[in-house]
């Protein structure tokens, strides 16, 4: 974190978004293969702009594998089609890749796991490739405890963090007198390609995330899920010009996102 924010620390400017709240819905199947090890795929809906814009559809095929009671591991794919309001269409799909290790402990009624995520999302379509990397690369890190003493009812809590592992380190200072942004030394010439970025190994953390929630099991074959999500939101943004000649901006973007979400599984 040192090294992508201390170069940039008098430069950067921060914004505050507008909050949101959105919703998401999404159906799941769950296929258990042999013992402990299960196949699932989820279909999701997602609307945002206080539940009047489509955000995306969101598909996700996985495989899961209980090790033992304490341990379960996974490998999945999503694909992301995002919409774009503006011109009314699905634009730029991404496909993301995750692996992912579940710790558990039990303590009486009460369950505590500890979810590590590693995931890489590639992006299509034409980008910027001083702006962002093609391959976003992630860390996701999620608590939650639930509490198991109803017979049909498990309500649940969690935080988790969301660490951006390649982002764009940048090597500029702000004149506030000119209103431009000066190169600092990098190894690049001022106008040449790159002069003020240095890299994709910036790390830092773009996610705050709380939910609380509720699962239910109608029967031994089926369950709904509905919780409330916190997203705080923490993102740096570079805009830059096609060429890596111009720093245009680099902000640094805060705000809050409040998800509703429902969710539907069968298992067979």
């Amino acid at each position: 974190m040192l090294l992508f924010a201390a170069p940039i620390l008098k430069a950067q400017t921060s914004v505050d978004l507008d909050s949101d709240l959105g919703g998401r819905i999404a159906f799941s199947l769950d296929k258990k293969l042999v013992k402990g090890l299960h196949l699932a795929f989820e279909e999701e809906v997602r609307v945002d702009d206080g539940f009047t814009s489509l955000n995306r559809l969101q598909s996700t095929i996985g495989l899961t594998y209980k090790v033992n009671r304490y341990l379960k591991v996974g490998l999945g794919y999503v694909m992301i089609n995002p919409y774009n309001s503006d011109s009314s269409a699905f634009k730029n799909i991404r496909h993301r890749f995750m692996a992912d290790v579940t710790g558990s402990l039990a303590f009486g009624v009460w369950r505590i796991s500890l979810k590590e995520r590693f995931q890489a999302t590639c992006r299509t379509g034409d980008i910027n490739e001083y702006q962002a990397p093609r391959t976003a690369l992630a860390l996701k890190s999620r608590l939650k405890l639930q509490y198991r003493g109803f017979r049909q009812f498990v309500p649940y809590a969690s935080v988790e963090l969301r660490n951006t592992l390649n982002a764009p380190v940048i090597k500029a200072a702000y004149n506030e007198t000119t209103g431009k942004w000066v190169s600092q030394e990098t190894g690049f010439a001022k106008n040449e390609a790159g002069w003020f970025l240095d890299g994709f190994d910036g790390v830092y953390i773009n996610r705050w995330r709380g939910a609380i929630g509720a699962e239910y099991k109608i029967d031994k074959k089926s369950s709904i899920d509905v919780s409330f999500l916190a997203d705080f939101v923490n993102d740096k943004v570079v805009d830059a010009n096609a060429e890596g000649t111009k720093l245009k901006s680099y902000t640094q973007e805060k705000g809050f996102v409040g998800w509703f979400t429902a969710g539907y599984t069968i298992m067979f």
